[in-house]
């Protein structure tokens, strides 16, 4: 035996992310293939339950634009714009590459988060990491 007493194996370190749900990212990749398109969904995630209309992309993009318009002020302008921005700059950062991504987010459209049966909160527009969603259904609650 060439190891010494004491000495544990080489070990190597593994970072795990929460996998996002494969049909969900296909939905919602086939939503933003059409700007008017809209679902209702009911998500379940750790801070509790949300729902409203699942959106592309895109439609979030135009939709956040135009809340902020209706804005007074500059700075609602430039806000306005923020989100084409950053995509701009991530198509600029990839050029030449031609490789079509999974949708890493996903986007509501009169949402209802409700949380702890306590109280809920209405949001115009939600935007979330599909990672942190632990379940989905097609629909509302009733």
């Amino acid at each position: 035996m060439s190891e010494s007493v004491g000495t544990p194996p080489e070990t190597t370190a593994v970072m795990t992310e929460p996998v996002p749900d494969l049909q969900l990212q296909l939905l919602i990749q086939l939503l933003d293939r059409e700007l008017r398109s809209s679902l209702p969904i009911t998500l379940a995630m750790a801070g509790g339950v949300l729902h409203g209309d699942v959106i592309g992309h895109e439609a979030w993009k135009a939709d956040w634009a135009r809340s902020l318009r209706q804005v007074e002020g500059e700075g609602a302008n430039l806000i306005a714009e923020f989100p084409e921005t950053v995509d701009q700059g991530i198509r600029e950062l990839g050029a030449g590459e031609d490789v079509a991504h999974l949708p890493r987010w996903i986007h509501l459209r009169d949402a209802t988060l409700v949380f702890g049966g306590t109280g809920s909160l209405r949001l115009p527009l939600w935007r979330g990491r599909l990672a942190d969603v632990s379940g989905w259904a097609l629909g509302r609650p009733q």
